[in-house]
């Protein structure tokens, strides 16, 4: 795709490169008229008697600059061993391949890492602060190092910090699997335990017995993998992303860091769908052969990851500081008009903590990179929203399992996430986009996804008729109280939900709950007899001439619009994800080139800060509102919501998610009129000077115009 990165000798660029170097000498001047060649020269050459006594200080910082860059492009090889024919993979597509395999690895932890979080709140009665931790350690990690690594990393060797990140993406995951290695976690549903039992033949338990064993290492161990996961991500997708923009070619970058982010959503939605197979229990009968290998895929899955990213570790150990024809590519970037101020432009920053509050305030003066900060932490706002809300929105709207709510959840993300990246980054580069394209094509696709989150509160289904939530028994019970006269002898649990469609067309949280004493396995089908709370409905009998009263599963509500709201949710991930890659090619594209690492890294704070930390608490905490029955154990100890408000979790969900396109839309418009103020600026800076030398930057910006625009 670079091509020029890997010949670049002879091309029009670098003889417009080289020219550049001299200050007096116009671009490109031999592809005009005679005349508009010699009457601008005669002019910038009078020009330049008046300026020999006034240097400037930007082509002082230059020369320099150049003579360092060529200096560190070096060959692929580890330190003194380098082989010439390994040269063949000294260039960027090699490097992105490399770090594609790493981000896939780390896109599969998160997936199964996700799942795990959903298994432990559930299975082990997590307390809030615990909660908190378990889903917040990621995000705490990278908060920590996001700003230091991004300002010394990017000073320092840049591939050997993503290959020090592969190292512990693959420790971190060791981390994570060992406690499905060493702990059994998958425990067993007891059969006949949701059934109506007498007290005289019911097992008391004591609350001691629920206390799952070695419950701190295994959350210890998750936490820990979790940590290191968060610190491999910084200089992944912080200086990770800027070299690969550092080496390719203007409108090739935007492909290649979409290529990034379509990997790594495959890689979450690989982990997502292979391990929401784990969810349902297995049969007392499937674990005769010992915990360990029904947990397979779990650790299994864990440590595929680790054997992926330890494969890319010593590649991405031999590339150089800059790959051969680096600086040509950055001297083609750097033409145009700035956004910020030309005496950052090569301005050098020391490693002392003042220099490093120097390049952050030099950041914080910068509005636009400040917006797109900002929207970047809306947008993940909006996906983090998604993927708390979609599957619970999904099992109750559209009466499905858990693990087949969670698997459409990962079909829904997965895909639109991915061609939604991929997309953006495509159509910006194919189409050439200016930086202010760019702002206008996010503007659009996130009114698009704003319109579409709107016309899915159009699609719902009717309420099922639910036994003590939305029905009271045949006024025996009371409204929000599963237990009435016809079960109250059961005593049953509300921690095992198993619903049940009674032959009276409503539904009840477990057999248990609807009074039913005996079950039968009849073709792949558990049937249910003798319920005490089902008195009304057509009795039909089943293959032994036994009279069924309810079977497995949820009543069917005859809802037939799964399709459209899987159609209209899907365009919407896709076009609101399609702003993801434009929106980090403006903010490289607005930042000095000392500064683009640093600015990546203020970007991920800002996302962590006010994105990926608060939004699953946002977002938990507006669904338990919406939450009408929970699971509450024999200790009292409150677990998952079992039952939702099917309309207030709709538009609760969708109205979140609508405020934050509202949020990112405000923000681009303000940014895009700020760019606008930086254009008229530069263009009164323009006309205020004297008429020679408006003329001579005139031709000079006309020529590097027509430059770039063929390159």
């Amino acid at each position: 795709m670079d091509q020029e990165l890997e010949h670049p000798e002879g091309s029009v660029e670098e003889v417009n490169e080289e020219n550049d170097r001299d200050e007096y000498q116009p671009v490109g001047l031999s592809k005009l008229s005679p005349y508009l060649t010699t009457v601008p020269a005669a002019m910038i050459k009078f020009s330049s008697l008046r300026k020999t006594k006034m240097p400037d200080t930007s082509a002082t910082t230059k020369l320099p600059d150049a003579k360092q860059s060529d200096l560190l492009e070096g060959p692929f090889g580890l330190g003194s061993l380098v082989f010439p024919s390994l040269q063949r993979f000294n260039n960027i597509t090699f490097f992105l391949f490399m770090n594609c395999i790493v981000v896939l690895a780390q896109g599969l932890i998160f997936g199964f890492i996700d799942l795990s979080t959903g298994h432990f709140e559930k299975e082990f009665y997590l307390s809030r602060p615990e909660k908190i931790i378990l889903s917040s350690a990621y995000d705490f990690a990278s908060l920590l190092i996001a700003i230091p690594v991004a300002h010394y990393g990017s000073r320092w060797h840049r591939p050997k910090w993503v290959a020090a990140a592969a190292f512990l993406v693959g420790l971190g995951s060791i981390f994570c699997a060992v406690p499905y290695m060493k702990y059994e976690i998958v425990t067993p549903l007891e059969e006949g335990r949701e059934l109506c039992i007498e007290p005289e033949h019911r097992t008391m338990m004591d609350c001691k017995e629920t206390i799952v064993p070695h419950r701190s290492e295994i959350l210890g161990l998750i936490i820990l993998g979790q940590c290191l996961q968060g610190f491999a991500a910084i200089p992944i997708y912080v200086l990770g992303v800027t070299y690969i923009y550092d080496h390719s070619a203007k409108y090739s970058s935007g492909i290649y860091i979409g290529v990034t982010e379509l990997v790594q959503v495959l890689g979450y939605g690989l982990g997502y769908i292979v391990g929401s197979t784990n969810l349902k229990p297995p049969n007392p009968e499937d674990m005769t052969e010992g915990y360990l290998k029904q947990q397979v895929i779990w650790w299994a899955g864990y440590l595929l990851a680790t054997l992926l990213s330890w494969i890319a570790f010593f590649p991405l150990l031999c590339f150089p500081t800059y790959l051969p024809g680096a600086h040509k590519l950055r001297l083609r970037k750097e033409r145009g008009p700035l956004t910020y101020d030309k005496e950052l432009k090569y301005k050098k920053f020391g490693p002392s903590l003042k220099d490093l509050f120097h390049a952050l305030q030099c950041l914080f003066r910068n509005p636009l990179m400040i917006c797109y900060a900002m929207c970047k932490a809306t947008e993940s706002l909006t996906y983090i929203g998604v993927s708390e809300f979609l599957p619970k929105y999904l099992e109750n709207q559209f009466l499905l399992t858990p693990s087949l709510a969670t698997l459409l959840t990962g079909i829904i993300l997965i895909p639109g996430g991915a061609i939604g990246n991929f997309l953006g980054g495509l159509i910006v580069s194919k189409l050439r986009m200016s930086c202010r394209s760019q702002m206008k094509f996010v503007i659009v696709t996130s009114i698009t996804s704003l319109l579409l989150f709107i016309l899915i509160a159009f699609v719902q289904c009717e309420t099922v008729h639910f036994a003590g939530i939305s029905e009271d028994y045949d006024g025996a019970g009371v409204l929000g109280n599963l237990t009435a006269p016809c079960n109250k002898h059961c005593e049953c649990e509300s921690s095992i939900f198993d619903s049940v469609c009674g032959r009276d067309d409503v539904e009840y949280f477990s057999p248990c709950f609807a009074g039913c004493t005996a079950e039968k396995h009849l073709q792949n089908e558990r049937t249910f007899y003798n319920c005490s709370c089902i008195k009304e409905g057509l009795t039909t009998a089943d293959t032994e001439g036994d009279f069924v009263d309810a079977v497995q599963g949820k009543c069917n509500t005859k809802c037939f619009k799964l399709p459209l709201f899987f159609a209209f949710f899907f365009s919407s991930i896709a076009f609101s994800t399609s702003s993801a890659i434009p929106i980090t090619l403006i903010i490289l594209q607005t930042v000095p080139p000392p500064l683009k690492s640093l600015g990546m890294g203020v970007t991920y704070t800002a996302l962590r800060l006010f994105g990926s930390i608060p939004g699953p608490l946002l977002f938990r905490l507006s669904a338990s509102n919406s939450c009408i029955y929970w699971d509450i154990n024999k200790c009292g100890i409150r677990g998952r919501c079992w039952i939702y408000n099917k309309s207030k979790m709709a538009y609760t969900l969708l109205g979140l998610c609508s405020a934050c396109k509202l949020v990112t839309i405000f923000l681009l418009l303000s940014a895009i009129r700020k760019y606008d103020a930086i254009d008229w600026r530069t263009c009164e800076d323009l006309n205020s000077k004297d008429n020679t030398l408006s003329f001579e930057d005139f031709i000079r910006f006309v020529l590097d115009y027509n430059s770039e625009e063929e390159i």
